[in-house]
Protein backbone atom coordinates (compact mmCIF):
# COMPACT_ATOMS: atom_id res chain seq x y z
CA UNK A 1 0.00 0.00 0.00
CA UNK A 2 1.42 3.71 -0.98
CA UNK A 3 1.88 5.97 0.87
CA UNK A 4 -1.40 7.96 -0.15
CA UNK A 5 -3.24 5.01 0.22
CA UNK A 6 -2.31 4.95 3.76
CA UNK A 7 -2.85 8.53 4.03
CA UNK A 8 -6.69 8.05 2.97
CA UNK A 9 -7.54 4.96 5.72
CA UNK A 10 -9.07 6.11 9.13
CA UNK A 11 -7.16 6.69 12.37
CA UNK A 12 -7.86 4.13 14.71
CA UNK A 13 -10.92 4.91 17.37
CA UNK A 14 -9.75 6.54 20.75
CA UNK A 15 -9.99 9.78 22.14
CA UNK A 16 -6.75 12.30 22.34
CA UNK A 17 -8.34 13.73 25.77
CA UNK A 18 -7.28 17.25 26.94
CA UNK A 19 -5.70 20.06 25.12
CA UNK A 20 -1.51 19.24 26.02
CA UNK A 21 -2.38 17.01 28.87
CA UNK A 22 -4.18 14.20 26.65
CA UNK A 23 -4.92 11.39 28.90
CA UNK A 24 -1.67 11.70 30.90
CA UNK A 25 -3.56 11.71 33.98
CA UNK A 26 -4.78 9.01 33.59
CA UNK A 27 -2.51 7.18 32.22
CA UNK A 28 -0.40 7.07 35.62
CA UNK A 29 -3.55 7.08 38.03
CA UNK A 30 -5.59 4.45 36.26
CA UNK A 31 -4.23 0.70 36.67
CA UNK A 32 -7.09 -0.52 34.36
CA UNK A 33 -6.12 2.40 31.85
CA UNK A 34 -5.12 -0.13 28.73
CA UNK A 35 -7.85 -2.91 29.33
CA UNK A 36 -10.57 -0.54 29.27
CA UNK A 37 -9.99 1.15 26.45
CA UNK A 38 -8.85 -2.24 25.05
CA UNK A 39 -12.06 -3.35 26.11
CA UNK A 40 -13.59 -0.17 24.60
CA UNK A 41 -11.93 0.44 21.27
CA UNK A 42 -10.31 -3.05 20.18
CA UNK A 43 -6.22 -3.81 20.25
CA UNK A 44 -5.68 -1.07 18.13
CA UNK A 45 -6.97 2.68 19.65
CA UNK A 46 -5.41 6.25 19.88
CA UNK A 47 -4.92 8.56 23.18
CA UNK A 48 -2.41 11.11 23.87
CA UNK A 49 0.22 10.62 26.57
CA UNK A 50 2.69 12.79 27.53
CA UNK A 51 1.92 15.91 25.36
CA UNK A 52 1.63 13.98 21.93
CA UNK A 53 -0.59 11.44 20.26
CA UNK A 54 -0.01 7.56 20.67
CA UNK A 55 -1.54 4.49 19.25
CA UNK A 56 -1.50 1.45 21.46
CA UNK A 57 -1.20 -1.70 19.82
CA UNK A 58 -1.86 -4.79 21.29
CA UNK A 59 -0.96 -8.69 20.63
CA UNK A 60 1.66 -10.98 19.61
CA UNK A 61 0.89 -9.66 15.91
CA UNK A 62 1.01 -6.12 16.43
CA UNK A 63 4.51 -6.58 18.56
CA UNK A 64 5.68 -9.00 15.35
CA UNK A 65 4.85 -6.04 13.08
CA UNK A 66 6.76 -2.91 14.87
CA UNK A 67 10.11 -5.34 15.88
CA UNK A 68 10.57 -6.71 12.49
CA UNK A 69 9.88 -2.91 10.77
CA UNK A 70 12.31 -0.94 13.53
CA UNK A 71 14.48 1.74 11.87
CA UNK A 72 12.02 1.20 8.84
CA UNK A 73 8.49 2.62 10.39
CA UNK A 74 9.24 3.07 13.76
CA UNK A 75 12.44 3.79 15.82
CA UNK A 76 12.29 3.00 19.78
CA UNK A 77 11.98 6.76 22.14
CA UNK A 78 11.25 7.37 25.49
CA UNK A 79 8.73 9.88 26.94
CA UNK A 80 10.84 12.96 26.90
CA UNK A 81 11.61 13.24 30.91
CA UNK A 82 13.15 9.44 30.54
CA UNK A 83 15.49 10.30 27.75
CA UNK A 84 16.95 13.63 29.54
CA UNK A 85 17.31 12.13 32.68
CA UNK A 86 18.89 8.67 31.25
CA UNK A 87 21.29 10.78 28.85
CA UNK A 88 21.66 11.96 25.57
CA UNK A 89 24.63 8.98 24.71
CA UNK A 90 22.64 6.49 26.65
CA UNK A 91 21.79 3.15 24.58
CA UNK A 92 18.42 2.87 25.78
CA UNK A 93 17.70 6.71 23.58
CA UNK A 94 19.76 5.96 20.86
CA UNK A 95 18.73 4.26 17.00
CA UNK A 96 20.49 3.07 13.84
CA UNK A 97 24.42 2.19 13.67
CA UNK A 98 25.18 3.56 16.72
CA UNK A 99 23.00 2.01 18.80
CA UNK A 100 23.90 -1.85 17.26
CA UNK A 101 27.78 -0.73 17.80
CA UNK A 102 27.18 0.23 21.30
CA UNK A 103 25.01 -2.59 22.09
CA UNK A 104 27.92 -4.65 20.94
CA UNK A 105 30.46 -3.41 23.01
CA UNK A 106 27.96 -3.65 26.20
CA UNK A 107 27.12 -7.22 25.15
CA UNK A 108 30.54 -7.79 26.19
CA UNK A 109 29.70 -7.55 29.87
CA UNK A 110 26.60 -9.90 30.02
CA UNK A 111 28.77 -13.19 27.90
CA UNK A 112 28.02 -16.32 29.50
CA UNK A 113 31.71 -16.06 31.51
CA UNK A 114 31.09 -12.38 32.41
CA UNK A 115 27.99 -13.72 34.10
CA UNK A 116 29.37 -16.92 36.09
CA UNK A 117 31.84 -14.40 37.26
CA UNK A 118 29.45 -12.21 38.84
CA UNK A 119 27.52 -15.52 40.89
CA UNK A 120 29.73 -14.99 44.27
CA UNK A 121 29.05 -11.34 44.24
CA UNK A 122 25.14 -12.34 43.95
CA UNK A 123 25.97 -14.94 46.73
CA UNK A 124 27.72 -12.99 49.18
CA UNK A 125 25.13 -10.27 49.39
CA UNK A 126 21.82 -12.56 48.82
CA UNK A 127 23.29 -14.71 51.89
CA UNK A 128 23.71 -10.64 54.04
CA UNK A 129 20.19 -9.94 53.01
CA UNK A 130 18.55 -13.32 54.15
CA UNK A 131 20.42 -13.35 57.69
CA UNK A 132 19.16 -9.70 58.08
CA UNK A 133 15.78 -10.41 57.46
CA UNK A 134 15.76 -13.71 59.44
CA UNK A 135 16.62 -10.85 62.52
CA UNK A 136 14.06 -8.55 61.63
CA UNK A 137 11.14 -11.52 61.49
CA UNK A 138 8.47 -9.27 60.30
CA UNK A 139 9.48 -6.64 58.03
CA UNK A 140 8.18 -4.91 54.63
CA UNK A 141 10.28 -6.63 51.80
CA UNK A 142 9.85 -4.47 48.72
CA UNK A 143 11.84 -1.43 50.04
CA UNK A 144 14.44 -3.83 51.38
CA UNK A 145 14.63 -6.05 48.16
CA UNK A 146 14.74 -2.54 46.30
CA UNK A 147 18.15 -2.17 48.59
CA UNK A 148 19.30 -5.48 47.73
CA UNK A 149 19.19 -5.31 43.79
CA UNK A 150 20.69 -1.74 44.51
CA UNK A 151 23.55 -3.42 46.24
CA UNK A 152 24.28 -5.82 43.81
CA UNK A 153 24.22 -3.75 40.77
CA UNK A 154 26.39 -1.12 42.72
CA UNK A 155 28.99 -3.54 43.66
CA UNK A 156 29.45 -5.00 40.09
CA UNK A 157 29.01 -1.55 38.53
CA UNK A 158 30.60 1.01 40.83
CA UNK A 159 32.61 -1.20 43.62
CA UNK A 160 30.17 -0.24 46.09
CA UNK A 161 29.47 -2.06 49.33
CA UNK A 162 26.26 -1.49 50.77
CA UNK A 163 25.64 1.49 48.22
CA UNK A 164 21.85 1.32 49.33
CA UNK A 165 22.67 3.18 52.77
CA UNK A 166 25.16 5.93 51.32
CA UNK A 167 24.19 9.29 50.13
CA UNK A 168 24.50 7.39 46.34
CA UNK A 169 21.44 5.49 47.09
CA UNK A 170 19.64 8.39 48.23
CA UNK A 171 20.52 10.49 45.37
CA UNK A 172 19.57 7.43 42.58
CA UNK A 173 16.12 6.73 44.32
CA UNK A 174 15.18 10.21 44.04
CA UNK A 175 16.45 10.28 40.22
CA UNK A 176 14.49 7.12 39.56
CA UNK A 177 11.40 8.55 41.02
CA UNK A 178 11.90 11.50 38.23
CA UNK A 179 11.95 9.43 34.92
CA UNK A 180 8.32 8.85 34.33
CA UNK A 181 7.22 12.61 35.29
CA UNK A 182 6.24 15.58 33.21
CA UNK A 183 8.97 17.27 32.54
CA UNK A 184 8.96 20.73 34.59
CA UNK A 185 12.81 21.50 35.43
CA UNK A 186 11.60 23.54 38.56
CA UNK A 187 13.74 22.64 41.75
CA UNK A 188 10.29 21.63 43.32
CA UNK A 189 9.02 19.19 41.03
CA UNK A 190 10.42 15.31 40.75
CA UNK A 191 11.81 15.87 37.21
CA UNK A 192 13.29 18.83 38.38
CA UNK A 193 15.22 17.02 41.59
CA UNK A 194 15.77 14.11 39.51
CA UNK A 195 18.07 16.32 37.37
CA UNK A 196 19.84 17.47 40.37
CA UNK A 197 20.19 13.99 41.57
CA UNK A 198 21.51 12.86 38.11
CA UNK A 199 24.22 15.86 37.87
CA UNK A 200 25.28 14.65 41.38
CA UNK A 201 25.50 10.60 40.42
CA UNK A 202 27.60 11.61 37.36
CA UNK A 203 30.36 12.72 39.32
CA UNK A 204 30.25 10.08 41.33
CA UNK A 205 30.58 7.66 38.65
CA UNK A 206 33.08 9.82 37.21
CA UNK A 207 35.36 9.70 39.75
CA UNK A 208 34.83 5.85 40.29
CA UNK A 209 35.80 5.33 36.46
CA UNK A 210 38.62 8.22 36.38
CA UNK A 211 40.04 5.88 39.44
CA UNK A 212 39.39 2.42 37.18
CA UNK A 213 40.78 3.47 34.14
CA UNK A 214 43.83 4.77 35.82
CA UNK A 215 44.76 1.47 37.78
CA UNK A 216 46.96 -1.47 36.64
CA UNK A 217 44.08 -3.42 36.36
CA UNK A 218 40.78 -2.42 36.03
CA UNK A 219 38.80 -5.13 37.04
CA UNK A 220 36.63 -8.26 36.41
CA UNK A 221 33.18 -7.11 37.35
CA UNK A 222 30.88 -5.27 34.86
CA UNK A 223 32.55 -1.87 35.14
CA UNK A 224 36.23 -3.53 34.60
CA UNK A 225 34.76 -5.19 31.52
CA UNK A 226 33.17 -2.05 30.10
CA UNK A 227 36.36 0.01 30.54
CA UNK A 228 38.23 -2.29 28.76
CA UNK A 229 35.58 -3.22 26.03
CA UNK A 230 36.48 -2.60 22.40
CA UNK A 231 34.71 -2.81 19.17
CA UNK A 232 35.99 -4.52 16.14
CA UNK A 233 37.92 -0.99 14.59
CA UNK A 234 39.63 -1.04 18.62
CA UNK A 235 37.33 2.00 19.87
CA UNK A 236 36.42 1.74 23.19
CA UNK A 237 33.73 3.97 25.46
CA UNK A 238 34.43 7.13 25.92
CA UNK A 239 34.36 9.26 29.69
CA UNK A 240 30.93 10.38 28.88
CA UNK A 241 29.12 7.16 27.51
CA UNK A 242 30.74 4.79 30.21
CA UNK A 243 28.82 7.52 32.74
CA UNK A 244 24.93 7.29 30.74
CA UNK A 245 25.80 3.35 30.20
CA UNK A 246 26.91 2.83 33.84
CA UNK A 247 23.68 4.62 34.84
CA UNK A 248 21.28 2.80 32.30
CA UNK A 249 22.67 -0.52 33.89
CA UNK A 250 22.14 0.50 37.63
CA UNK A 251 18.57 1.40 36.64
CA UNK A 252 17.77 -1.86 34.82
CA UNK A 253 19.94 -3.84 37.27
CA UNK A 254 17.63 -2.30 40.13
CA UNK A 255 14.32 -0.76 39.39
CA UNK A 256 12.51 -4.16 36.97
CA UNK A 257 14.13 -6.86 38.69
CA UNK A 258 13.36 -5.44 42.05
CA UNK A 259 9.38 -5.54 40.88
CA UNK A 260 10.24 -9.25 39.27
CA UNK A 261 11.54 -10.75 42.66
CA UNK A 262 8.52 -8.82 44.81
CA UNK A 263 6.33 -10.02 42.56
CA UNK A 264 8.07 -14.10 42.43
CA UNK A 265 7.73 -13.61 46.48
CA UNK A 266 4.36 -12.47 46.68
CA UNK A 267 2.57 -15.27 44.02
CA UNK A 268 4.55 -17.91 45.37
CA UNK A 269 3.30 -17.01 48.55
CA UNK A 270 0.00 -17.12 47.33
CA UNK A 271 0.04 -20.17 45.88
CA UNK A 272 1.95 -22.90 48.36
CA UNK A 273 0.97 -25.88 45.99
CA UNK A 274 3.84 -24.21 43.55
CA UNK A 275 5.96 -23.26 46.30
CA UNK A 276 5.67 -27.00 47.52
CA UNK A 277 7.42 -28.42 43.63
CA UNK A 278 9.84 -25.75 43.85
CA UNK A 279 11.15 -26.62 47.40
CA UNK A 280 10.94 -29.81 46.58
CA UNK A 281 13.32 -29.87 43.49
CA UNK A 282 15.63 -27.59 45.00
CA UNK A 283 16.00 -30.51 47.61
CA UNK A 284 16.54 -32.87 44.77
CA UNK A 285 19.11 -30.86 43.52
CA UNK A 286 21.43 -31.62 46.14
CA UNK A 287 23.05 -28.50 45.77
CA UNK A 288 26.25 -27.38 47.55
CA UNK A 289 26.76 -23.81 49.05
CA UNK A 290 28.13 -21.79 45.89
CA UNK A 291 26.13 -22.14 42.80
CA UNK A 292 27.70 -22.62 39.06
CA UNK A 293 25.85 -21.89 36.15
CA UNK A 294 25.33 -25.45 35.40
CA UNK A 295 23.58 -25.83 38.51
CA UNK A 296 20.88 -23.49 37.88
CA UNK A 297 20.58 -24.57 34.24
CA UNK A 298 18.88 -27.97 36.53
CA UNK A 299 16.18 -25.70 37.90
CA UNK A 300 14.10 -26.04 35.17
CA UNK A 301 10.60 -25.85 37.31
CA UNK A 302 11.61 -22.64 38.94
CA UNK A 303 12.63 -21.72 35.63
CA UNK A 304 8.62 -22.39 34.56
CA UNK A 305 7.56 -20.16 37.92
CA UNK A 306 10.06 -17.65 37.47
CA UNK A 307 8.56 -17.19 33.41
CA UNK A 308 4.79 -17.63 34.61
CA UNK A 309 5.77 -14.59 37.41
CA UNK A 310 7.25 -12.56 34.96
CA UNK A 311 4.17 -13.26 32.32
CA UNK A 312 1.32 -12.45 34.92
CA UNK A 313 3.41 -9.42 36.31
CA UNK A 314 5.90 -7.49 33.76
CA UNK A 315 8.44 -5.52 35.20
CA UNK A 316 7.51 -3.20 32.25
CA UNK A 317 4.24 -2.59 31.03
CA UNK A 318 5.09 -2.04 27.72
CA UNK A 319 7.74 -0.14 25.18
CA UNK A 320 7.45 3.35 22.90
CA UNK A 321 8.34 3.50 19.45
CA UNK A 322 8.30 6.72 17.42
CA UNK A 323 6.24 6.66 13.55
CA UNK A 324 9.32 7.57 11.23
CA UNK A 325 7.29 6.71 8.30
CA UNK A 326 3.12 6.39 8.69
CA UNK A 327 1.95 2.94 7.91
CA UNK A 328 -0.85 1.08 7.83
CA UNK A 329 -2.07 -1.37 10.75
CA UNK A 330 -5.04 -3.60 11.28
CA UNK A 331 -6.77 -1.11 8.29
CA UNK A 332 -5.76 2.32 10.21
CA UNK A 333 -3.67 4.65 9.37
CA UNK A 334 -0.76 5.34 12.28
CA UNK A 335 1.26 9.13 11.18
CA UNK A 336 4.52 9.76 11.11
CA UNK A 337 5.45 11.52 14.15
CA UNK A 338 2.61 10.05 16.43
CA UNK A 339 4.36 7.59 18.93
CA UNK A 340 3.25 4.14 19.38
CA UNK A 341 2.76 2.21 22.81
CA UNK A 342 3.62 -1.57 22.26
CA UNK A 343 1.80 -3.75 25.43
CA UNK A 344 3.68 -6.43 27.62
CA UNK A 345 1.24 -6.54 30.06
CA UNK A 346 -1.76 -6.99 27.93
CA UNK A 347 -0.20 -9.38 25.22
CA UNK A 348 0.78 -11.83 28.04
CA UNK A 349 -3.15 -11.93 28.91
CA UNK A 350 -4.01 -12.83 25.42
CA UNK A 351 -6.80 -15.61 25.60
CA UNK A 352 -5.68 -16.92 22.13
CA UNK A 353 -2.35 -18.03 23.40
CA UNK A 354 -2.83 -18.55 27.31
CA UNK A 355 -5.29 -21.18 28.69
CA UNK A 356 -7.06 -19.85 31.55
CA UNK A 357 -4.71 -16.35 30.96
CA UNK A 358 -5.83 -15.33 34.51
CA UNK A 359 -4.50 -18.06 36.39
CA UNK A 360 -1.01 -18.57 37.50
CA UNK A 361 -0.15 -21.61 35.89
CA UNK A 362 4.05 -22.23 35.64
CA UNK A 363 2.72 -25.39 34.41
CA UNK A 364 2.01 -23.56 31.00
CA UNK A 365 5.60 -23.51 30.47
CA UNK A 366 6.78 -27.01 30.41
CA UNK A 367 8.06 -28.69 28.00
CA UNK A 368 4.33 -30.59 26.80
CA UNK A 369 2.43 -27.21 26.77
CA UNK A 370 5.14 -24.35 26.16
CA UNK A 371 2.29 -22.05 25.61
CA UNK A 372 5.04 -19.77 24.91
CA UNK A 373 6.04 -20.70 21.82
CA UNK A 374 2.58 -20.72 20.28
CA UNK A 375 2.84 -17.41 18.40
CA UNK A 376 6.40 -14.99 17.69
CA UNK A 377 6.20 -12.51 20.30
CA UNK A 378 3.43 -13.55 22.26
CA UNK A 379 5.85 -13.64 25.39
CA UNK A 380 8.04 -10.51 25.75
CA UNK A 381 8.43 -9.73 28.92
CA UNK A 382 12.38 -8.50 27.82
CA UNK A 383 10.71 -6.80 24.50
CA UNK A 384 12.18 -8.00 21.60
CA UNK A 385 13.50 -7.57 17.87
CA UNK A 386 16.74 -5.34 18.03
CA UNK A 387 16.18 -3.62 21.09
CA UNK A 388 15.72 -6.62 23.49
CA UNK A 389 16.90 -6.39 26.50
CA UNK A 390 20.45 -6.19 26.68
CA UNK A 391 20.84 -7.57 30.48
CA UNK A 392 18.21 -10.11 30.05
CA UNK A 393 20.29 -13.09 31.31
CA UNK A 394 21.70 -10.81 33.99
CA UNK A 395 17.89 -10.32 35.45
CA UNK A 396 17.47 -14.05 34.84
CA UNK A 397 20.93 -15.30 36.83
CA UNK A 398 19.64 -12.95 39.68
CA UNK A 399 16.22 -14.06 39.99
CA UNK A 400 17.26 -17.61 40.25
CA UNK A 401 20.18 -17.38 42.47
CA UNK A 402 18.03 -15.02 45.27
CA UNK A 403 14.94 -17.82 44.46
CA UNK A 404 17.12 -20.75 45.09
CA UNK A 405 19.01 -19.51 48.36
CA UNK A 406 15.94 -18.24 49.47
CA UNK A 407 13.94 -21.29 48.73
CA UNK A 408 16.56 -24.05 50.44
CA UNK A 409 16.73 -22.15 53.80
CA UNK A 410 13.67 -19.62 54.44
CA UNK A 411 10.16 -19.61 54.59
CA UNK A 412 7.77 -16.41 54.90
CA UNK A 413 4.18 -15.76 54.82
CA UNK A 414 2.27 -12.75 54.01
CA UNK A 415 0.69 -10.71 56.98
CA UNK A 416 -3.16 -10.44 56.51
CA UNK A 417 -4.87 -6.42 56.51
CA UNK A 418 -2.24 -5.36 53.61
CA UNK A 419 -3.09 -3.75 50.28
CA UNK A 420 -1.31 -6.04 47.65
CA UNK A 421 -3.14 -4.10 44.54
CA UNK A 422 -0.21 -3.21 42.31
CA UNK A 423 0.94 0.32 41.93
CA UNK A 424 2.58 0.08 38.09
CA UNK A 425 4.72 3.75 37.81
CA UNK A 426 7.48 2.96 37.51
CA UNK A 427 7.09 -0.51 37.99
CA UNK A 428 4.73 -2.78 39.41
CA UNK A 429 4.64 -3.36 43.23
CA UNK A 430 2.44 -3.85 46.10
CA UNK A 431 1.12 -0.66 47.05
CA UNK A 432 1.41 -1.43 50.80
CA UNK A 433 5.01 -3.12 50.21
CA UNK A 434 4.66 -6.39 50.77
CA UNK A 435 4.64 -7.22 54.13
CA UNK A 436 5.51 -10.56 55.63
CA UNK A 437 7.15 -12.84 58.53
CA UNK A 438 10.63 -14.40 57.63
CA UNK A 439 12.15 -17.31 58.91
CA UNK A 440 14.81 -20.04 59.01
CA UNK A 441 13.16 -23.60 58.24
Amino acid sequence: MTSKETSTLPLPPGSLGLPLLGETISFFTDRNFNSSRQAKYGKVYKTSIFGRPNVVMIGAEANSFLFKHENKYVVATWPKSTRILLGSTSLAVRTGEFHTSRRKLLYQAFQPRALASYIPTMEKITREYLERWEKLGQLTWYPELRNYTFDIAGSLLLSSDGGSQTPLGTLFEDWCAGLFTIPIPLPWTKFGKALNCRRELLKHIENIVRKRQQADNPGEDALGILIQAKDEEGNSLSLEELKDQVLLLLFAGHETLTSAIASFCQLTAQHPDVLQSLREEQKQLNLSDSLTLEDLKKMTYLEQVIKEVMRVIPAVGGGFREVIETFEFGGYSIPKGWTIQYQIAQTHKDSDIYTECDRFDPDRFSPERAEDKQQSFGYIPFGGGLRECLGKEFARLEMRIFASMLLRQYEWELLPHQDLELVTVPTPHPRDGLKINFRHI
